[in-house]
């Protein structure tokens, strides 16, 4: 009874003697110091930011700070001084000859996915044109289906609204309208510019007047105006490659690959920090949940606190899973400070 004792003695005076994180087991920051989290300018990344940063300061005890920034700056930035540490929406096709370089050096590598269909790029329209007409769903419908996008001021013509001039879409998006011959019941109207285009959806759904065109997701549009992509066939990356050139002789039909976007993270972070490298394995959002989240956003005039807010308390489905559950209850205490 007494050697039990004993043993029992020096067990809790081991215990007591390891670092409180090793007695406790918890979660935690492990070496890592002050955690530098790329803040982006669009709404999504803006967001995610917050996200990222509450978690890791209010779940995990970290320092962290934000860096503000683009993407090809930003990833410039961690290939040449692994920082920040942390990008949790890289849009890779954006930047690919720097994170090629980035993976290849070894120093930045992709936690995991932002989104859990990738980027979206496509050809949309509104949620009730799909219902007043149920033999329209893919882009091979468009030709039969003209009379339903009338053009007022040209009525003999349907109208597709295109891709705006300069952005990289716009060739790819004309050399399908192409392949799909839809030049003979379909006219491409060019709105001008991004923005402009984001008004005409507004003002024809708004009318609950007919539209069809190009756009990409997540995006408050998507989630806000309730668009609904028609179907493409599978991604064909010879065709497709056909298709992003102005020349392109025979140009033929297929859908976009999903857009790589990343939680991009520095190695040392592994080492470090493995339970923050842990979270951010498992760091993925809905496409539809983000673009849910960027319509509310749009129509609360939403800072990214306020966002990151919004979405802590409303989608717990979600970010519970990219953490222990004693995580979780630090973040939530907090939300309710």
């Amino acid at each position: 009874m007494t050697s039990i004792k004993v043993c029992l003695t020096c067990s809790a005076l081991a215990l007591a003697a390891l670092p409180s994180g090793q007695a406790r087991a918890e979660p935690n920051c492990g070496n890592a110091g002050t955690i530098t989290i790329a803040e982006m300018t669009w709404a999504s990344a803006g967001m995610l930011a917050q996200v990222t940063q509450r978690i890791l300061q209010d779940g995990f005890g970290c320092d962290t700070a934000l860096q503000p920034g683009d993407t090809v700056p930003v990833a410039s930035s961690m290939l040449t001084r692994s920082q920040p540490d942390i990008a949790p929406e890289l849009w890779v096709s954006t930047a690919q000859s720097v994170w090629d370089q980035m993976i290849a050096k070894g120093n930045v590598y992709k936690a995991s996915n932002t989104y859990t269909e990738g980027g979206i790029e496509g050809w949309w329209v509104p949620d009730y044109m799909v219902e007043a007409n149920p033999k329209l769903k893919s882009v091979t419908d468009l030709a039969a289906n003209w009379k339903d996008f009338a053009d007022p001021s040209n009525p003999e013509k349907g109208r597709f609204y295109g891709c705006p001039p300069g952005w990289g879409c716009e060739i790819i998006s004309d050399n399908l309208f192409k392949a799909l011959d839809l030049g003979k019941t379909f006219e491409v109207f060019s709105t001008g510019s991004g923005e402009n285009l984001k008004a005409s959806i507004a003002r024809a759904v708004a009318a609950r007047q007919p539209f069809v065109g190009w756009y990409w997701g997540p995006t408050e549009v998507i989630g806000k105006y309730k668009l609904v992509r028609l179907d493409m066939p599978a991604y064909d990356p010879v065709k497709f490659k056909c298709l992003t050139q102005t020349d392109c002789a025979n140009p033929e039909v297929t859908g976009w690959a999903p857009g790589e976007v990343a939680v991009a993270a520095t190695t040392r972070l592994r080492t470090d920090a493995p339970d923050v490298a842990a979270f951010l394995s498992k760091m993925t959002v809905p496409n539809d949940d983000m673009n849910a989240i960027l319509a509310w956003a749009d129509d609360a005039s939403a800072s990214p606190e306020e966002t990151a807010q919004h979405f802590f308390q409303t989608y717990p489905q979600v970010w519970k899973t990219w953490v222990p559950a004693d995580v979780a209850q630090r973040v939530e205490a907090k939300l309710a400070d």
